[in-house]
């Protein structure tokens, strides 16, 4: 393995991003290339698994609150989106980008991009059901991979980077 400044370059060719210790020993990180690849579908994958329970738990709790209890469905919406948001985030602390320090403000980040999400959603509705005559139920669908993706992307670079 060969160094400079900022990067080793392994046998098989590969590059990796590397730094100097206190110690004097040299710290790689991932390669850069496929490596990191990996590293990134592997995240949205588990991203996507984690929102998958986050949807199961608010529409749970949804009919619960709504059709159980008796809740406003307003006031139910906003309750179980709130739950299926806190679950999500803290799977995704925990599994899919493995941080656990300054929790409070990584929530109250990913909270706000939760709120995103729904005001992503609510302007799709807008244009292509209202706008366009667009049955809702397929707008709605149409919209969770752009959302998913659109909120991994925020997440990623702003909840937990």
């Amino acid at each position: 393995m060969t160094t400079d400044s900022s990067t080793v370059t392994a046998e098989d060719g590969t590059a990796a991003d590397a730094s100097v210790k206190a110690d004097g020993s040299v710290r790689t990180d991932a390669p850069a290339g496929a490596g990191s690849r990996a590293r990134d579908i592997r995240q949205l994958i588990t991203y996507a698994l984690v929102g998958g329970s986050g949807v199961l738990l608010d529409m749970g709790a949804f009919l619960l609150l709504y059709n159980v209890i008796g809740l406003h469905e307003q006031v139910a919406n906003v309750l179980s989106t709130s739950l299926g948001i806190t679950n999500n985030f803290v799977l995704n602390a925990l599994f899919t980008f493995s941080k656990r320090d300054r929790l409070l403000m990584r929530y109250l980040r990913f909270y706000a991009v939760g709120l995103t999400g729904i005001a992503l959603t609510f302007v799709l509705l807008a244009v292509f059901s209202r706008g366009l005559g667009i049955d809702p139920n397929l707008v709605k669908a149409g919209s969770l991979p752009v959302v998913l993706v659109f909120q991994f992307v925020l997440n990623r670079k702003w909840s937990f980077a």
